[in-house]
């Protein structure tokens, strides 16, 4: 064989195997942004501090490492953080909403159509709590409240006014009613809306302030003790659950999670630590 036929085989040998670590890296990027999860890396999710990190933190501790599986948790103090990380694929889950809180964040933000709900796993009875009144039956004519500014939570309060006899909605009031929806204010009650996380904080200038549960256990609150009239569980739809990429809903660390907070342990912890501050939904 001639000199030049094997330079020129050997050029055609190093141009073929060329294309071919191309072809087999085009593979491997492929599959690393195509947003399938790794089932070897830790469990991203993100959480209210109380009292679903808790809950995560037991299962972590106690739960998970049996069970195989890592949980790496992030904590957030706002209610607009997690579902911004878990669509930009910051987290892989996250464990802080209801489903009609994210029913309504999906209507005002066509980016999370592709986030999905799973299991309830517990309720935070809404409450309505005043350092001022001690008697619900007090409230006097044209007391200020503050509520939720956020739209699921600003309903879910007005329903508890009216669950408490301050004030009747419409009888074809939306799911999303605001104080516009209101039939019968008899007491003239005058209404602010601020950030959740801030309502613990109005206590002091304001007659009543409707709080979320776990805003008001970190506010050293103890809804089934301090409040003036505590949202009902029986029949409530306000569940807090696990929330994910409708893609990643089968991913084996997102199952194993569920099953691990749907546990009869998971429970004994809810209800022994929360004494009815927080009610297992399962």
């Amino acid at each position: 064989m001639s000199a030049r036929l094997r330079a020129f085989l050997a050029l055609i040998a190093a141009v073929v195997l060329g294309l071919g670590l191309t072809a087999c890296g085009s593979d491997d990027d492929k599959d690393s942004s195509s947003g399938t999860a790794d089932a070897s890396k830790p469990l991203v999710v993100g959480a209210s501090p109380v009292p679903h990190a808790e809950i995560l933190e037991y299962v972590k501790k106690d739960l998970a490492p049996k069970a195989g599986l890592q949980l790496e948790i992030k904590t957030y103090d706002d209610y607009i953080q997690p579902n911004v990380a878990l669509q930009e694929g910051k987290l892989d889950a996250n464990y802080f909403q209801t489903v009609p809180y994210l029913d309504a964040q999906k209507k005002d933000n066509p980016s999370y159509s592709d986030l999905v709900s799973l299991q309830p796993v517990h309720l935070e009875p809404l409450g309505i709590y005043s350092k001022k009144i001690k008697d619900i039956a007090a409230v006097p004519n044209g007391a200020s409240v503050t509520l939720s500014n956020d739209p699921a939570n600003e309903a879910r309060g007005l329903k508890l006014l009216q669950q408490a006899g301050l004030i009747t909605l419409k009888a074809d009031a939306p799911d999303n009613a605001t104080p516009r929806d209101i039939e019968t204010n008899a007491k003239k009650l005058k209404f602010t809306t601020i950030a959740p996380a801030n309502l613990p904080r109005t206590l002091d200038d304001t007659d009543l302030s409707v709080i979320n549960g776990n805003y008001a256990i970190e506010a050293k609150l103890t809804p089934a003790k301090d409040a003036l009239v505590l949202e009902k569980a029986d029949g409530n739809p306000n569940a807090n659950l696990v929330v994910v990429k409708d893609e990643n809903r089968n991913d084996p660390r997102v199952v194993k999670l569920e099953q691990l907070l749907h546990s009869p342990e998971v429970r004994t912890f809810i209800e022994d630590k929360y004494q009815g501050s927080v009610i297992p939904s399962f």
